[in-house]
């Protein structure tokens, strides 16, 4: 026998067949379409600081620590006078009984270009041979700080890890692009401070980067606290520090050094 269904409720079941067979063929929405301006970001406008005329020359906003003529913004050591080391045709020399100097200003981090030069006429070896050192915070009289080390590397072997270039006794430089005795050598370095917590324990290690005659020497290095020539290094708590520039004490003729400036960094 045959069923007959009335209209109506034909066409309602017509309905629950279609619809879901209509819904799954609905389009999705949309989503925008990506623009490159999605990811532009126009601030905060990077300053604008102007280089100098050579890669060696002090930008605008450095602070020049030596231009050649005179050595107003450092001083001894010992006692805080006039740092004593002899100026003269835009270079200053060590002089090695007067001791060691330091900047007048204290620093945190920053980048730090410094050159300098052992004499022609250099006698000695190992680390008699054109030993100083740049000390990249001083925390204290004598070698109390965080030395990178400058030495006469020409032809000149010695301990790696007390070579020019090298985190004094603790980091080995990645390379000796040493040029040879008279010629003169650029550090360039940047340095981030350490951080201390209010009870003087570290918060965060001290970290450089050194580039010496261009050639990377130190990549981002994180030091395990101030170099020492016995001992192994530690941390003492510190703020801003000066910079601190070494009168060793072997025989050798004394450095030079020239053309010093560098940019405080946030």
């Amino acid at each position: 026998m045959t069923t007959h269904l009335p209209v109506c409720a034909a066409c309602l079941l017509a309905t629950l067949l279609v619809a879901p067979l209509a819904a799954q063929q609905a389009p999705a929405p949309t989503s925008p379409r990506p623009s490159p301006k999605d990811t532009e970001v126009w601030e905060p406008e990077p300053v604008v600081v102007t280089p100098g005329a050579s890669n060696e020359a002090a930008p605008s906003d450095a602070i020049v620590l030596f231009g050649g003529k005179n050595l107003d913004e450092w001083v001894n050591v010992k006692g805080g006078g006039p740092a004593g080391w002899t100026v003269a045709d835009g270079v200053f020399t060590v002089d090695k009984p007067v001791g060691n100097i330091q900047t007048k200003r204290s620093f945190t981090n920053y980048q730090l270009h410094l050159e300098w030069r052992v004499p022609a006429t250099i006698t000695g070896k190992d680390q008699g041979r054109g030993n100083s050192g740049l000390f990249l915070a001083s925390t204290g009289g004598g070698d109390a700080g965080y030395e990178l080390q400058i030495l006469d590397s020409y032809n000149n072997r010695t301990y790696a890890n007390g070579q020019a270039g090298s985190l004094y006794k603790q980091a080995i430089p990645l390379a000796n692009a040493m040029r040879k005795p008279g010629e003169w050598n650029a550090y360039d370095v940047i340095w981030t401070a350490p951080t201390f917590n209010s009870d003087g324990s570290v918060r965060t290690r001290a970290r450089v980067t050194v580039l010496h005659n261009g050639v990377l020497i130190q990549n981002n290095y994180e030091l395990t606290g101030e170099t020492r020539y016995i001992g192994a290094p530690t941390y003492k708590a510190h703020g801003a520090t000066p910079i601190k520039l070494q009168a060793h004490g072997d025989p050798s003729e004394p450095l030079s050094f020239r053309n010093i400036w560098l940019r405080e960094l946030k």
